[in-house]
């Protein structure tokens, strides 16, 4: 079942059946003090305004059936996945590794590095963990996807000009149909987040749409798409 609702830069039919929310890096280590996102010297309290709205519509989807995905970026403890050039850039006050006061900095398994309480994931949804800013890169998110019968991505998560910019792209160029529900993502400079809105659907949408969350939850309320999927995938209910 299509359905539409506002997006820019114009209306979109979706298929629901065929979407799955995707969830960028929520983690303790980029929203809460002590964190990676506050070793480089950001307001990381900038973040939480994306939690409220993403949380109404992470229940939206959850009743509805749909397949959620949440993503962590991470490394492994011995950091043989960070490349030296990522570990050694800039002058944070304390390096990816380096143990801080939720573990050590951005290292998977780390208390840190996990999903804010909000967002955390329930038994069935898929958490990706990823070593750099795409959720595609070096992970099994496409084999999920494709298994999974997806053909659009509402993406949300932080923070937008970085991880969700780079995994829109990467899905734009997979063929996916992205969807960015602009008020489910947040950066620690909110120009940054305007401007990364922007280029998403610049030129007719060339990387995707952008939508309220609002929008999407209301179209959201209209369907059932846990029934919807097993007909798209050929199961029977």
């Amino acid at each position: 079942m299509r359905l539409v609702f506002k997006a820019e830069p114009q209306p979109l039919s979706v298929d629901f059946a065929r979407t799955a929310l995707l969830i960028i890096d929520m983690q303790r280590d980029f929203l809460e003090p002590g964190g990676f996102g506050e070793t480089l010297g950001n307001d990381v309290s900038l973040l939480k305004a994306a939690v409220p709205p993403l949380k109404v519509l992470l229940d939206a989807a959850r009743q509805a059936g749909m397949l959620v995905i949440h993503t962590r970026e991470g490394h492994r403890p011995d950091l043989t996945d960070a490349p030296p050039t990522k570990i050694e850039r800039g002058e944070p006050s304390m390096r990816i590794g380096a143990p801080g006061p939720m573990g050590r900095i951005l290292i998977r398994g780390e208390p840190g590095h996990d999903i804010i309480p909000e967002l955390y994931p329930i038994a069935g949804e898929a958490v990706i963990d990823k070593p750099g800013k795409g959720a595609f890169y070096q992970t099994d998110l496409q084999l999920i996807l494709k298994n999974c019968h997806i053909e659009n991505l509402l993406v949300c998560g932080v923070t937008t000009e970085v991880c969700v910019n780079t995994t829109v792209r990467e899905a734009n160029d997979r063929g996916y149909r992205c969807i960015v529900v602009s008020d489910c993502c947040a950066s620690y400079f909110p120009e940054f987040h305007e401007m990364g809105l922007k280029m998403i659907k610049a030129q007719g949408g060339i990387f995707g749409w952008v939508a309220d969350s609002e929008d999407v939850v209301a179209a959201l309320a209209t369907t059932n798409v846990g029934i919807s999927r097993k007909y798209a995938q050929g199961g029977a209910v």
